[in-house]
């Protein structure tokens, strides 16, 4: 395992030992959770943690119940916590997100979210961890 300030690099091999099949195909290999699988997070104050390396994401005065069937928040907890990259497949254009750490595959983002942002990220709940604080 390879490990520097900003990034977190580890073998195939290495996630798949870690992650669960679910885990592993969603974020080494961008795939999704079927809309209303995931069982969803206790509410209360919580920290949402990338389940592949526990970089902090996003907090739950941000998350909000958009009907989409995945956890759904307006804004991530900083701007340097996820990368974006332009998403072609399944014949349309969107915006994936990637924890910005170890480059895992998140869900996406939409320009269909509440204020203040207007942003939806759409996560695969098996991608995150939920923390209480």
């Amino acid at each position: 395992m390879t490990e520097t300030t900003d990034k977190l690099i580890k073998s195939d091999a290495e996630w798949r030992e870690q992650l669960s099949d679910l885990a592993y195909q969603v974020t080494r290999q961008a795939g999704t959770e079927r809309a209303f699988s995931h069982p969803g997070f206790p509410k209360g104050t919580a920290l949402f943690r990338c389940v592949c390396c526990d970089a902090p994401l996003f907090a739950s005065d941000a998350k909000f119940e958009s009907g989409c069937g995945w956890p759904s928040f307006f804004q991530p907890i900083s701007d340097e916590a996820i990368i974006e990259h332009e998403d072609n497949s399944w014949f349309m254009t969107r915006t994936e997100i990637r924890c910005a750490r170890c480059d895992a595959h998140l869900g996406h983002v939409f320009n269909d979210g509440p204020a203040p942002t207007g942003l939806r990220y759409c996560l695969n709940g098996v991608a995150l961890r939920h923390e209480p604080v």
